[in-house]
C-alpha cells in the first residue's frame, strides 16, 4: 500500500509524463501552422518563404527548451493570435467554468434528489417511467441534443441567442449584463444538463437501492425520526460517495469534454479555443491546453482520493487519510 508520499510522488512523475505528451502529441498532426494559415490564403508564399518561416516559428521548438520555457511559466505564445498561451487561457477558462461547474453541480444536485426520490418510492409508476425515461435520454449524444435546442429554441423561435457568451458592443447595466449573460448561457447548460442528468439519476437511484431495507433504517424510523430525515440523513448518505466520483471525474475532464457544446454554441471558451487551434495548427496553444488540461485532470484526482478519504474512512494509507 503506497504512503502519501508514495501517492504525490506517482502524481509528480504522472505530470512530467504529462509534459512530455503535450509537447510532443500535437505535432503528430498532420500539417502544420503555415500550411493551415495559406492554404486558402490569395497570398502566395515561395518555397524560400515557406521555409524560413517554419525556421522562424520552430526555432528554439525543442522538448529541453519546452521544459525550460515551463519552469520560468512561460507557456509560449500563440502562432496565430501572437498573443501569450497563458493569457489565451485565463481569458477562455472562466467561460467553461461557469458553463461547465453550472451543469456540474445543477446535473448532481437534481440528479441526487430525484434518484433518491425515486429509489424511495421504488415500483411505483414514478420509478418505472423515469428510469425508462433516463436509460433512452443518456444514450442521446451531446451533439444531438444541441444542435436540436439550437435548431429549435435559437432559429426557428427566436427566443435565445444562437451562439457567443455576451452580446458585443452594447452598453449594458450590471442587471442587463447578467441577463444577457444568462441567455446566452441557457442552450449550451440545457444541452449540458440533459446529458448529464440521466446518468446522475441512474447512479443515485441504484446506490440507493442497495440500502433500502438495512437494518440501520429500521432502527431510525423505531426512533420516531420523520420520513425525510429517514430518506436523507441516513439512506441517501450512502449515495454521497459513488456521486462524489463521478462528481470529480466529470468535473477532471470537464475542460476537453466542452470541446463539442461549446463549438456548436460558439461559446468563448477552452473548447472553442482548442477547436480553432487544432484548425490552425497553433502548436503552442494547443500544447498548452492539453498541458492544462491534464494537470487539471491530476489536480482533480489528487482532491477526489482527498475526498474519498473523509466520506469513507476505510480508505487511509498506513493510518492517514488520502
Amino acid at each position: 500500500m503506497l504512503t502519501w508520499r508514495g501517492h504525490l510522488l506517482a502524481y509528480f512523475l504522472a505530470a512530467l509524463a504529462m509534459v512530455y505528451l503535450s509537447y510532443r502529441l500535437p505535432g503528430w498532426l498532420p500539417g502544420d501552422f503555415v500550411t493551415a494559415m495559406f492554404a486558402d490564403s490569395h497570398v502566395a508564399l515561395g518555397q524560400e518563404q515557406e521555409a524560413a518561416l517554419r525556421d522562424r516559428l520552430q526555432a528554439g521548438a525543442g522538448f529541453g527548451a519546452y521544459l525550460i520555457a515551463l519552469a520560468r511559466l512561460d507557456w509560449g505564445t500563440s502562432y496565430a493570435l501572437r498573443v501569450p498561451v497563458s493569457q489565451l487561457i485565463l481569458d477562455a477558462l472562466p467561460w467553461t467554468l461557469l458553463l461547465m461547474g453550472s451543469a456540474h453541480v445543477l446535473a448532481t444536485v437534481l440528479g441526487f434528489v430525484a434518484g433518491v426520490e425515486a429509489a424511495w418510492r421504488r415500483g411505483g409508476r414514478i420509478e418505472r417511467v423515469g428510469v425508462g425515461g433516463m436509460t433512452v435520454l443518456q444514450g442521446v449524444p451531446e451533439i444531438g441534443t444541441g444542435v436540436l435546442l439550437l435548431m429549435v429554441f435559437a432559429y426557428h423561435l427566436g427566443w435565445l441567442p444562437a451562439g457567443g457568451g455576451a452580446t458585443l458592443y452594447v452598453d449594458y447595466g450590471f442587471a442587463e449584463q447578467v441577463l444577457d449573460l444568462l441567455r446566452h448561457l441557457a442552450l449550451p447548460l440545457a444541452t449540458l444538463l440533459l446529458a448529464w442528468f440521466p446518468g446522475n439519476f441512474l447512479l443515485a437511484r441504484a446506490s440507493m437501492v442497495l440500502v433500502l431495507g438495512q437494518s440501520f433504517l429500521d432502527t431510525a424510523r423505531a426512533k420516531g425520526l420523520p420520513p425525510v430525515r429517514v430518506r436523507y440523513a441516513h439512506a441517501a448518505r450512502n449515495v454521497l460517495l459513488p456521486m462524489a466520483t463521478r462528481f470529480g471525474l466529470r468535473f477532471a475532464f470537464m475542460l476537453t469534454g466542452a470541446l463539442v457544446v461549446e463549438t456548436i454554441f460558439s461559446y468563448p471558451g477552452l473548447g472553442t479555443l482548442l477547436f480553432n487551434a487544432i484548425g490552425a495548427r497553433d502548436l503552442p496553444l494547443i500544447q498548452g491546453i492539453v498541458l492544462f488540461s491534464a494537470l487539471a485532470v491530476l489536480g482533480v484526482n489528487l482532491l477526489l482520493e482527498g475526498v474519498y478519504g473523509r466520506l469513507d474512512p476505510r480508505v487511509r494509507v498506513h493510518g492517514r487519510a488520502l
